[in-house]
């Protein structure tokens, strides 16, 4: 597992110095995979960069398993690492080396013996679907190839933890929807930790277990995933779920935002809500899906009842949470945080 305590990074001293992650405490257990969100200049790649000890933290803590990483000497670093497997954004292969060859790097860089590689290099392959393509070098791959090459390279070395810096990036939905399905196959079989760190908030529905969002070096909201969305309060839960646009309600109807806030939500809870208010319900539009069978979601709906507090009581017995669509409209603004600094560009 990996624990982040404190961890601060600064750039330059004095007056010059720039504070890029400041305090910051997660967790991510094991065979579990911790996405972390935010805008571009957030601190998110410092952040992958300061988890495996690229950047030195200015103070704070990195503990993979137990062992506290910002304590070890050089030599001792470049051991823990080899229990860190990292997946990049760019895939890094060698492009005069073949699939199986990539994949076999940190075996040579080890002195690992050719049949051992090549038994290692082979099961890796056939994990990551791509027993067919041993041969073929990279520009013979698609863009999902490569990047499950690359997830087989951050295995050879059979670590504990992986950290998937903006793995999916730039890769089509396609590409995307099967890079996430293998990561999540990867954690269930191998008992992974991994830190995904991305800004598509999509991808983090279908791969994540929790997720957190940096803003200007700060945690500002955490949580699992299905409880982030069903927490009417939750901005990050909103951004992870967000309101598409609806049919307009009828003249004599008002529009009401209805999410779902519990695991025990009735398939036909339009119908008992008209029943319960003995005032028909119009559905105006509806984003309603099952994530890790969770049933999460929320609707947009017409109301003729005019008493409002009859229809958040009666909502509330059906699990979920109404709201004027005027008052959840002003609780989804968002507002701009204080300007910041960007991160510095390595």
């Amino acid at each position: 597992m990996i624990t982040v305590e404190k961890l601060t990074k600064v750039y330059g001293n004095g007056d010059s110095a720039v504070t890029v992650l400041d305090n910051l405490d997660f967790s991510v257990q094991q065979a579990e995979i911790f996405a972390v969100v935010g805008p571009s200049g957030a601190g998110k790649s410092t952040l992958a960069q300061c988890v495996n000890l690229l950047e030195r933290p200015t103070s704070g803590s990195v503990i993979v398993n137990g062992e506290n990483l910002s304590q070890l000497t050089e030599a001792q670093l470049r051991a823990a690492r080899r229990r860190i497997g990292t997946v990049f954004q760019s895939d890094g292969l060698f492009s005069r080396r073949t699939a199986a060859e990539n994949i076999s790097l940190p075996l040579d860089y080890l002195g690992v013996t050719r049949a051992d590689a090549k038994k290692r290099v082979g099961e890796l392959l056939e994990r990551v679907g791509l027993s067919s393509h041993a041969k073929h070098y990279p520009h013979q791959l698609s863009g999902g190839q490569r990047q499950r090459v690359g997830i087989a390279r951050a295995l050879a070395l059979k670590p504990t933890v992986l950290l998937a810096d903006e793995a999916t990036s730039g890769l089509d939905p396609a590409s995307t929807a099967s890079i996430t399905a293998l990561l999540k196959e990867l954690r269930t079989d191998l008992g992974l930790s991994i830190l995904f760190i991305t800004h598509e908030m999509e991808t983090v529905l279908q791969v994540a277990d929790s997720v957190a969002r940096l803003d200007n070096g700060h945690i500002v909201e955490s949580g699992r995933v299905v409880d982030l969305l069903r927490d009417a309060s939750s901005p990050l839960g909103r951004d992870l779920n967000p309101a598409k646009p609806a049919l307009p309600a009828a003249p004599d109807e008002t529009t009401w935002f209805v999410s779902y806030t519990s695991a025990h939500v009735p398939s036909d809870w339009v119908t008992r809500l008209g029943e319960a208010l003995s005032s028909p319900v119009s559905l105006l539009g509806a984003s309603i899906e099952t994530i890790e069978g969770a049933v999460v979601g929320h609707a947009q709906v017409g109301l003729r009842a005019a008493n409002a507090e009859a229809v958040i009581r009666q909502a509330q017995k059906l699990g979920l949470d109404a709201r004027p669509a005027a008052a959840h409209d002003l609780a989804s603004t968002t507002v701009a945080a204080p300007a910041g600094q960007k991160e510095p560009v390595a």
